[in-house]
């Protein structure tokens, strides 16, 4: 079934034998408006959140579950996703998934109770688990050229990254001057365009399906196993690490996930093959990106709470906020990472990556209340994204180094995957520690506090040591990330002969310069 890779180093079966496909950048533009989309609509439902409680009389115990619905079902159902993709076909797959998403969305803003919204969440949920591995192969495949994806990835990773402070504002705006229903109802005009202009202009390249029949066994085992870890760690923010069901729920994923592993060595047509994920440099991207996102994870929920619970921010003065960050990620992405990226090894620009947004990162270790945004968070945000930006490139560009054409879908699943566990892990374990240091702190505090305007005070404070005591974690994991980056990935420059078939392979996955963000 694998595709063998001409000389010139272009995928057979290319819709010119003479070159690549002449309507592959406006391919571009209609699969990074799908990807603006789903980042999009991670933040801008958080900040719909607590009008669509009020409307909906969601009480504050389940009130979690209009993100975790989503959760649940886009990272459980990644692996299918990608296989579906990888079956089906990468542009069908696509398109299909950008029609069940506007219909989820349309559920969503037309919800009059928490059942129908916990249900339109987790069609958002399953529709995205497809949609994201059809659009990051797609992309893949239409472009062969070393300079051209560098390219292609770069403004690709931009748009997207840009996705999360376009969230942060529009659902800020949306919100206060209309009304929360219209943070899903924005997405049907994005799916609408997305979705025709895919029909129309993207041509796929033939071959490369996988068209094994479904290793049932494999979905059924994946997905309870990915949803049990990420419900687990779920619960663990709100219920705490100690509770039965909480345990429960690990115990069943570690027992879920090493049963899938043993079936999908010895079935014939596996799932998730796994030379896909024991490959060296694919191992330590993934590795390295799941520690990343746990980092990144936490740190953009704390700086939310900071600005608008501490600072006292309106929803749309915090989106601005985090304009710098954002300009970071789009200039490391764009200006850096894809200009050194056929020139350096890729941890080169990985390792160095993480760690300047670690230092971007301790300089938000010194918030307290009355920090200076300027001096501050301004520097720090612009290191982190430029550090994540930079990082990101590379390490996309490896997510599927040597992958076969059929297996591209499920190799760029795996991407997501670790991205949507490293946020559920960053989420819960970060919070926990936050909480316990503020409990700690304002507990040492609170007796010598007379009066109700020092006892807010102390809480406040409180805060913010549970947010720099959680932040010093990110900073250790993300120096980690780098460390792994830098002694695990061994692959030379793109287009280079250090790694056997690593010109195919550059060609199957450079994504997005962003986590499916920030979900």
């Amino acid at each position: 079934m694998s595709e063998t890779v001409s000389p010139a180093g272009k995928a057979p079966g290319r819709a010119d034998a003479g070159g690549p496909d002449a309507n592959r950048w406006k391919a571009l533009v209609f699969i990074a408006i799908a990807q603006l989309m789903v980042v999009l609509d991670a933040t801008i439902v958080n900040i719909a959140l607590p009008s669509a409680q009020q409307d909906l009389g969601i009480s504050d115990g389940n009130r979690q579950w209009v993100v975790t619905a989503y959760a649940l079902a886009f990272g459980g159902l990644l692996l299918f996703g990608g296989r579906i993709a990888d079956l089906w076909g990468r542009k069908r797959a696509f398109v299909v998934g950008l029609g069940g998403f506007a219909l989820a969305s349309a559920l969503g803003g037309a919800a009059t109770n928490e059942a129908m919204m916990f249900g339109a969440r987790a069609l958002q949920g399953a529709f995205g688990a497809l949609l994201a591995p059809a659009a990051l192969s797609l992309l893949a495949v239409m472009f062969t050229d070393g300079k051209e994806r560098a390219k292609a990835f770069g403004i690709y990773g931009a748009i997207a990254g840009g996705g999360g402070a376009v969230g942060l504002i529009l659902g800020g705006f949306l919100t206060e001057y209309l009304d929360w229903r219209w943070t899903f109802f924005v997405n049907i005009p994005f799916a609408v365009v997305a979705a025709a202009g895919a029909y129309f202009v993207i041509r796929e390249p033939k071959g490369g399906r996988n068209r094994s029949p479904l290793d049932v066994p494999g979905v059924i085992l994946s997905t309870l196993g990915l949803v049990a870890l990420v419900y687990g760690f779920t619960r663990a923010e709100s219920e705490g690490w100690s509770d039965t069901v909480t345990i429960g729920m690990f115990v069943a994923s570690a027992v879920l996930l090493a049963a899938f592993v043993a079936v999908e060595a010895r079935v014939k047509a596996p799932l998730l093959p796994l030379r896909v994920i024991t490959e060296r440099n694919r191992g330590g991207v993934y590795l390295s990106l799941g520690l990343a996102i746990i980092a990144m994870f936490g740190l953009f929920l704390f700086l939310t709470y900071y600005l608008q619970v501490v600072k006292g921010y309106s929803p749309v003065k915090t989106g601005f906020a985090f304009l710098p960050m954002i300009a970071g990620m789009i200039t490391g992405s764009t200006q850096i990472g894809t200009r050194l990226m056929t020139r350096v090894a890729p941890r080169l620009l990985m390792g160095p990556g993480f760690l300047v947004a670690a230092v971007g990162m301790l300089l938000l270790t010194q918030l307290e209340i009355g920090t200076s945004y300027a001096a501050v968070l301004l520097p720090g945000m612009l290191l982190l994204g430029l550090g994540m930006g930079t990082a990101f490139m590379p390490a996309m560009s490896l997510a599927t180094l040597g992958v076969e054409p059929r297996d591209s879908g499920v190799a760029s699943a795996m991407v997501n995957t670790s991205q949507q566990v490293g946020g559920a892990i960053g989420t819960a374990l970060l919070n926990t520690i936050a909480a316990s240091a503020t409990t700690a702190y304002v507990a040492d505090h609170i007796g010598g506090a007379s009066g109700r305007a020092q006892q807010q005070l102390v809480q406040l404070q409180g805060q913010v040591q549970g947010y720099t005591s959680a932040i010093w974690f990110a900073v250790g994991i993300l120096v980690v990330a780098a460390v792994v980056a830098l002694t695990l990935i061994n692959a030379g420059r793109p287009g280079s002969t250090a790694v056997a078939g690593s010109s195919d392979a550059a060609a199957e996955t450079e994504a997005a310069a962003v986590p499916v963000a920030m979900h």
